[in-house]
């Protein structure tokens, strides 16, 4: 950006919100801030004077104010539509940072934006219920709410809201497989109500161990952490804890860090499976070197008040683990609002929603489902096959040349990431290669065109449950949004090989854009596009700064931000508060 156009919109940025200019030390940790300048200002879009009435607006209800929802929210632009949001929790909470909030080296303010101040500076109104949702009718295109605010009869107002338009963006509940106890006994890390409870317990568990009636193997039981779940987010809790007990603990509690205990269970036969191979063993050993206790293959069967049974892979055995606290972490569950819904239009038999390329829910063309609630229903070139060739004979003579795919090559990767990814495991440039390579003469019938194509769909992956999927599938949802008066006049997209016509928006595609998994002791592993993995304290601050340029305001980066210095100065607040 130019130094004049920086200029231009800095002013405009200060015009609108003159409390911005406090901030801008921010942007030397960041290494994100000025494009968040550029994000957050409220800059006049197209749609700013084309509000149609109140009576003529769609109704767009959206459930849930998490990833997926915000991100839509954010990058809707057009006032043609009556916003309504409905969600228990009157904010958003950037969750990467929960296991920092554990722990108090981030504050849980800190990571938190009312929702109303993300809408505030829409062009158009947004309205907001502190609800939750409990049932979705979809014949008569209404959901059933009930608030969280108790009335002046100590109950519970219950109230429904119309839609045209509905979004469900309720993300998931953790799960415990059904396995006895957890509910009772364990701690989940989904919320920040999580992760303050965690806080209060980690302190809890210190100041128990140190009174003097304590008796030793007591007080080694009190001081066990157990974390379940050796994924990104039990890895980086049990770093932090470790982190926790040697740089503060040791000062603060003197007497007990010795008698201090961390054990990471793993199902598995590694921790951050979805990683690259190269973290995955630096991580193992590092968590070894720290003196962090991994069981890998070791499943959980039961959970007590003051143990942990597991079960382990290789030998059978049944172990008992005497804890002082237990955290589970191990995936992901759908909320009972989600499986109620998914009888009604006879999904009962999946684990999660599922929609098409275009997010709609499956047998619904007018409710969309995003982030952790919902999976896409990739469908499979093979069960296309006909069609796709069928389109392209045109002459229907049975057999074609290679030059004969050109009109539908284009909607074939666009239809079917999986052909993409196939093309780059084979090491094709493109899908001529693949056809010819399949091919030993000048024309294709359908059987050599079905061989050419056999393993393609071996290579389909569901998308993982993570914030950055969430994200991108908010502004994709949103740009469609934005243009759905525009494209229903002038289609455009790939060809829907079973349909007539064509799509009016291309299909969600996921860029996957990098990931982070924090080891302690201000060590970061990194895997990025390109096959780049680094790993060590250049990872670290690589970290703080993708971190602090992703949250969701300037509020909340100059308070996390702050909250890092706070710790490096102070160490970390062991108060129960």
């Amino acid at each position: 950006m130019s130094g004049y156009g920086f200029y231009q919109r800095a002013s405009k940025a200060y015009y609108n919100n003159p409390n911005i200019f406090k901030l801008l030390a921010v942007t030397t940790v960041s290494g994100g801030g000025l494009l968040a300048i550029s994000e957050n200002s409220p800059v006049r879009t197209a749609f700013a004077d084309a509000a149609p009435p109140l009576a003529e607006r769609k109704k767009v209800v959206v459930l849930g104010t998490g990833w997926a929802s915000t991100s839509f929210l954010k990058n809707l632009k057009d006032p043609s539509y009556d916003i309504k949001i409905v969600s228990p929790r009157n904010y958003f909470a950037f969750t990467p940072l929960l296991p920092s909030v554990t722990n108090g080296t981030v504050e849980a303010r800190s990571i938190v934006e009312p929702i109303r101040s993300i809408v505030r500076k829409k062009k158009f109104d947004v309205e907001f219920k502190e609800a939750e949702c409990y049932k979705i009718d979809t014949l008569n295109r209404k959901v059933y709410c009930r608030s969280t605010q108790q009335n002046h009869l100590g109950g519970t107002e219950e109230f429904t809201v119309d839609y045209d338009y509905l979004v469900i963006g309720m993300g998931a509940r953790s799960n415990t497989f059904n396995t006895p106890g957890v509910v009772e006994h364990a701690h989940f890390l989904k919320e920040i109500e999580d992760a303050q409870r965690i806080r209060r317990t980690v302190i809890d568990c210190f100041e128990r161990a140190s009174l003097p009636s304590i008796s030793e193997e007591e007080r080694k039981r009190i001081l066990h952490f157990v974390v379940v779940g050796g994924g990104p987010t039990g890895v980086e809790f049990a770093a932090e804890l470790h982190d926790f007990v040697i740089e503060d603990i040791a000062r603060l509690y003197p007497k007990l860090k010795d008698n201090v205990k961390i054990t990471l269970l793993e199902a598995g036969d590694h921790i951050l499976n979805m990683f690259d191979k190269r973290i995955t063993a630096f991580a193992e050993e590092k968590f070894v070197r720290d003196g962090i206790d991994l069981k890998v293959g070791s499943m959980v069967t039961k959970v007590t008040e003051k143990e942990i049974c597991t079960k382990v892979s290789t030998t059978g055995e049944n172990v008992s683990i005497p804890y002082g606290m237990v955290v589970w972490s191990t995936g992901i569950g759908t909320r009972p609002v989600v499986m109620d819904f998914m009888k009604q239009i006879g999904q009962a038999n999946r684990r999660v929603l599922a929609t098409d390329e275009w997010l709609r829910v499956e047998g619904c063309n007018n409710i969309y489902a995003l982030g952790d609630c919902a999976t896409i229903n990739q469908r499979k070139v093979m069960e296309d096959i006909s069609a796709i060739f069928s389109k392209a004979d045109k002459k229907n003579t049975g057999r074609l040349k290679v030059d004969d795919f050109k009109e539908v090559i284009k909607d074939i990767c666009e239809r079917y990431p999986q052909v993409e990814i196939h093309l780059k495991k084979k090491q094709l440039k493109n899908f001529y290669q693949l056809l010819k390579q399949s091919n030993d003469g000048d024309e294709i019938d359908i059987e050599k065109f079905k061989l050419a194509l056999s393993e393609v769909d071996t290579q389909m992956k569901n998308l993982p449950a993570t914030a950055q999927v969430a994200a991108q599938q908010g502004a994709y949802l949103a740009n469609c949004f934005n243009r759905m008066e525009q494209c229903e006049k002038y289609p455009e997209g790939p060809l829907r090989f079973r349909e007539t016509g064509r799509h009016r928006f291309r299909p969600f595609r996921y860029k996957h854009l990098g990931q982070f998994a924090p080891l302690g002791g201000e060590q970061t592993a990194a895997e990025l596009p390109g096959d780049w993995v680094s790993i060590g304290h250049s990872s670290q601050w690589l970290w703080y700064s993708v971190y602090a340029s992703k949250l969701v305001s300037w509020r909340t980066r100059y308070l996390v931000i702050s909250d890092w210095g706070r710790r490096f100065v102070f160490g970390r607040d062991s108060s129960r508060i």
